[in-house]
C-alpha cells in the first residue's frame, strides 16, 4: 500500500496534479507561501528536505561507482589553486568539494569528478523558460564553477548531474548513466538494457520518497505529542 501511495504522489507531481486523499496543512510552518501546495512543499528548505533529497541521488551514485571504479571518494576535496588564475565564476576557496570522485570511470585511470544538483521544475523561478533549456543553464552554471578547476588543476573530468524533481535527465547525467551501465554490464555480465533500465528505477525510486518526505515531512516546531512521529514511514 505505502508503495502504491508513493506511486500515485510521483505521478501526481510528475504531471502536476492534485495529491487526491493527501492531508497537508493550508500553510507552511516557514510562513514564507500562502499556499502550502506542491511546487512550495518541494522547494521549501524549512526541515531539510531539499538537502535529502539532493544526498539520496548523490548516495546511490557513490554505491553504484564503488562497485566499477576504483579510489571512489564520497564528497572529495578539490586541490588549492595556489593563485593560479582562472575564469570568472569559478569556485576559487581553498576546501571546495564536489559530490563524488572516482577513477577510471570514462577511460583507465582517469579522475571523473561529479557534482549533483537537484531542481524543482514547478518553482516558479524556472517558469520562464522551457525545461529543456532549464537542464542546460542548470549544467552551465555548475561548468562555470567547477569545469576549469577541475580540468587545469586537477587534471580531471568535470560532470554535472541535473534531474529535476519530476524524474527527468540533463544531458551529462544521460550520459552519465549509459557509461555507468556500460561498466555494469561488463562488470556482472547482465545485459545493457537490465544495467540501465536497474540504474534508472533506482535513480527514480530515490526521488520519489524523497519527494514523498518533502510533501508530507514534518515542518514545524517539535512538541511533545510529535514525539512520536517517525518521518521515515511517511
Amino acid at each position: 500500500k505505502q508503495w502504491y501511495q508513493r506511486r500515485v504522489r510521483g505521478i501526481s507531481v510528475r504531471y502536476d496534479l492534485p495529491i487526491v486523499g493527501e492531508a497537508r496543512p493550508e500553510r507552511c510552518a516557514c510562513e514564507k507561501s500562502k499556499v502550502n501546495n506542491i511546487e512550495h512543499a518541494l522547494s521549501c528548505k524549512l526541515g531539510g528536505y531539499v538537502v535529502l533529497r539532493h544526498n539520496s541521488i548523490r548516495d546511490y551514485l557513490h554505491s553504484e561507482l564503488k562497485g566499477v571504479c576504483s579510489n571512489v571518494e564520497l564528497e572529495p576535496t578539490l586541490m588549492a589553486t595556489k593563485g593560479r588564475k582562472l575564469p570568472k565564476g569559478t569556485i576559487v576557496e581553498d576546501g571546495a568539494r564536489l559530490d563524488v570522485g572516482a577513477r577510471g570511470f570514462w577511460s583507465n585511470m582517469d579522475k571523473a569528478l561529479f557534482d549533483v544538483k537537484v531542481f524543482n521544475p514547478l518553482a516558479a523561478s524556472n517558469d520562464f523558460q522551457g525545461l529543456k533549456k532549464t537542464y542546460e543553464e542548470k549544467e552551465r552554471k555548475k561548468r562555470t564553477k567547477y569545469l576549469h578547476r577541475v580540468v587545469e588543476v586537477d587534471g580531471g573530468i568535470f560532470t554535472p548531474l541535473v534531474m529535476s524533481t519530476t524524474g527527468g535527465y540533463g544531458s551529462d547525467f544521460t550520459t552519465m548513466i549509459q557509461q555507468l551501465a556500460k561498466k555494469k554490464q561488463d562488470r556482472t555480465g547482465n545485459s545493457y538494457q537490465s544495467c540501465i533500465r536497474y540504474i534508472r528505477l533506482r535513480l527514480s525510486f530515490a526521488m520519489v520518497r524523497s519527494v514523498t518526505l518533502s510533501l508530507r515531512g514534518y515542518r514545524g516546531k517539535q512538541t511533545i505529542e510529535d514525539t512520536n512521529i517517525d518521518i521515515y514511514n511517511l
